[in-house]
C-alpha cells in the first residue's frame, strides 16, 4: 500500500431560517475581530479529519470520522478537542450554512459529493483497493471542506459550525439527499432558471459584475478541461504502473531461465529496478490525483457556489424591481380613487403605498448590500484561489522532481551491472 502521508497537506472548503438581527449583529461585531486576526496572520485554527471507522453492518452501516480541532481562538472552550461525525453530519452543516448565508452574498464552500457506488461497497464489507481508496478520498475531501469553511471569517462565527466542531452529540441531519456537490449544482441551476424566468430582464450597469461573471464562466470551462486531462493522466500512470510490474515479472522469469551468469544477474537486477519504478509510478499517480486533481474538482464546485451568489444578487434585484412595479400600480390605483371620489377607500390605498415604499427602499438597500458583500467575497475567493494553486503547483512539481531524481538513482545504480555483462 502506498503511503499518503504528506500528500494532503494542501488546503482543502443548504438550511435553516436566516439568523435574527441580533445574531447578525453579534456575527458582524465578532467578524471584525476575526478579520483583524486573519489579516495579522493570527488566524489560528487547524482542522484534521482522521480515523474513518465503519459503524454497524449491512446497508445500515455508515462511516464515522474523527474531527480534531486545534486553535487558540477565544471563541472555543478548549485549545484542542475531537468529536465523531458521520458524512450526513457534514452535509447537514453545509445545509445550515448555505441557507443562512448564500442568499445574502456569502460564498459557502460546498460539501463533498455523495457516491452511492463507493459507499455501497463499504457497507457490504467488500475489502478491495477501490473501497480503501474511496474511504481515503472522502476523508481528505471532508478535511479540505472543513478547512475552507473555518477560514471564512463569517462562517467561523456561526453557532452551527461551532456546535459541529465542539458538541459530542448532534441532532441527526435529515433530507441530505440533495446536499452533495451534485445537489449544489442542481440548486445553482434552479436559481439560474429562476433568473432566466425573471419578468424584468436585468441590464447590468456595473461593469465589474459583468466582467466577473464572464471571468468565472471562462474559468469554469478551463478548469473542467484541465480536470479531465489530469484524470486521464492518473489513468495513464496507473496503466504504466501495471505494465511496469508486468515487465518486471517477465524480466525476472527470463533471468531465472538464463544460463549466462552475468546476464542472468543483470536481468534479475533489472526486474528489481522495474519493481521499484512500478512503486514510483503508483506514488506519482496518487500525487496526480490527491494533490492536483482533487484541487481542480474542489474549485469546480466552488465556482458553482460563486455563480450561485451572483444568481441570488439578480433575484434580489428582481425583488426590488417587482416592488417598484407594485408601488407604481398602487399609486395609479390611488389616483383613480381620487378621481372617482371614493374617500372611504383612499386611506387604505395610502397605507398600501406607504407599505410598498418601505419595501422598495428595503429592496434597494438589500441589493446594494448583497452587491457589496459579493465584491468582498470574490476578492477573498481570488486571494485564496491564487494561494491554493501556488501551494499545490509547487507541491506537485516537487513530487515530479523527486520521482525523476529517484528514477535516475535507480538507473545509475543498475548501469554498472549492465556493463559487467561479458
Amino acid at each position: 500500500m502506498v503511503s499518503l502521508k504528506g500528500v494532503f497537506n494542501h488546503t482543502a472548503i443548504l438550511t435553516f431560517p436566516p439568523p435574527s438581527s441580533y445574531t447578525l449583529t453579534l456575527v458582524t461585531i465578532h467578524n471584525m475581530n476575526i478579520e483583524e486576526e486573519a489579516n495579522g496572520d493570527l488566524f489560528d485554527i487547524e482542522i484534521n479529519v482522521s480515523d474513518p471507522e465503519k459503524v454497524g453492518d449491512g446497508m445500515n452501516a455508515y462511516m464515522a470520522y474523527r474531527v480534531t480541532t486545534k486553535t487558540s481562538l477565544s471563541m472555543f472552550h478548549k485549545n484542542e478537542f475531537s468529536v465523531k461525525r458521520r458524512f450526513s453530519d457534514f452535509l447537514g452543516l453545509h445545509s445550515k450554512l448555505a441557507t443562512k448565508y448564500m442568499h445574502i452574498g456569502y460564498i459557502v464552500p460546498p460539501a463533498p459529493e455523495k457516491s452511492i457506488v463507493g459507499m455501497t461497497k463499504v457497507k457490504v464489507g467488500k475489502e478491495d483497493s477501490s473501497s480503501t481508496e474511496f474511504v481515503e478520498k472522502r476523508r481528505a475531501a471532508l478535511e479540505r471542506y472543513l478547512q475552507r469553511t473555518v477560514k471564512h471569517p463569517t462562517l467561523l462565527q456561526d453557532p452551527d459550525l461551532r456546535q459541529f466542531l465542539e458538541s459530542s452529540e448532534l441532532p441527526r441531519a435529515v433530507n441530505t439527499q440533495a446536499l452533495s456537490g451534485a445537489g449544489i449544482l442542481r440548486m445553482v441551476n434552479k436559481a439560474a432558471d429562476a433568473v432566466n424566468k425573471m419578468t424584468i430582464k436585468m441590464n447590468e450597469s456595473d461593469a465589474w459584475f459583468e466582467e466577473k461573471q464572464q471571468q468565472f464562466e471562462n474559468l469554469d470551462q478551463q478548469l473542467r478541461k484541465l480536470h479531465a486531462s489530469v484524470e486521464a493522466l492518473v489513468c495513464h500512470r496507473k496503466e504504466l504502473s501495471a505494465n511496469t510490474a508486468a515487465f518486471a515479472k517477465s524480466a525476472a522469469m527470463l533471468g531465472n531461465s538464463e544460463d549466462h551468469t552475468a546476464l542472468s544477474r543483470a536481468l534479475s537486477q533489472l526486474a528489481e529496478v522495474e519493481e521499484k519504478i512500478d512503486q514510483l509510478h503508483q506514488e506519482q499517480a496518487f500525487a496526480d490525483f490527491y494533490v492536483f486533481s482533487e484541487l481542480l474538482g474542489d474549485y469546480i464546485r466552488l465556482i458553482a457556489a460563486v455563480k450561485g451568489v451572483f444568481d441570488h444578487r439578480m433575484k434580489c434585484w428582481q425583488k426590488w424591481q417587482d416592488a417598484q412595479v407594485t408601488l407604481q400600480k398602487k399609486r395609479e390605483a390611488e389616483a383613480k380613487l381620487q378621481l372617482a371620489n371614493k374617500p372611504d377607500k383612499l386611506q387604505q390605498a395610502k397605507d398600501e403605498i406607504k407599505e410598498w415604499e418601505t419595501k422598495v427602499q428595503q429592496g434597494e438597500k438589500d441589493f446594494e448590500q448583497i452587491s457589496k458583500t459579493i465584491r468582498k467575497e470574490v476578492g477573498r475567493f481570488e486571494k485564496e484561489r491564487v494561494k491554493d494553486f501556488k501551494t499545490v503547483i509547487i507541491e506537485y512539481l516537487e513530487s515530479l522532481v523527486q520521482t525523476q531524481q529517484q528514477l535516475i538513482k535507480y538507473w545509475e545504480a543498475f548501469l554498472p551491472e549492465a556493463k559487467a555483462i561479458a
